[in-house]
């Protein structure tokens, strides 16, 4: 159950020519969008380990975004958004084992011309995340160890 007045914390990985380019310009053309999104600027999505979705779930986000050039061909190194073709479905059945909604998880791709889509998806992402309450991963994490000793 959602808290009255929580404000979800989200991190976004974006590629540095793409999705960041996007989100600059949604700035930079005030485009309504919400505040609380932390932007960590990538080279190419492709660089996104899955470990660092993980860590920033347990590190307190609630959602975590990790967007870039669209496939096939558009990625500025070639084959970077490959990698995160084939990275993120995997990760996506991971984080649903350790029982993180698959709401809180998005990813995909965002030209730079696209900085609209942008801010429509972190307005979206925020209020899906809102209705969902805090991530409680800790108890998770919790259970799990209890139940194997």
């Amino acid at each position: 159950m959602a808290e009255k007045d929580f404000e979800p914390r989200i991190i976004a990985f974006l590629c540095n020519w793409c999705t960041y380019a996007a989100a600059d310009v949604a700035g930079i053309s005030r485009l309504k969008q919400p505040l609380n999104v932390d932007i960590i600027r990538v080279m190419c999505s492709g660089r996104v380990d899955p470990s660092f979705v993980l860590k920033g779930f347990l590190e307190g986000a609630d959602g975590v975004i990790v967007f870039g050039c669209h496939p096939p061909g558009d990625c500025h190194y070639g084959e970077g958004n490959y990698k995160t073709f084939r990275r993120m479905p995997l990760l996506e059945r991971l984080l649903e084992q350790y029982g993180i909604e698959e709401e809180r998880f998005q990813w995909g791709w965002i030209s730079a011309a696209e900085a609209p889509k942008w801010a429509e998806l972190t307005r979206e992402l925020t209020e899906k995340i809102k209705e969902l309450g805090p991530l409680n991963w800790n108890s998770y994490l919790e259970e799990s160890e209890t139940k194997e000793a």
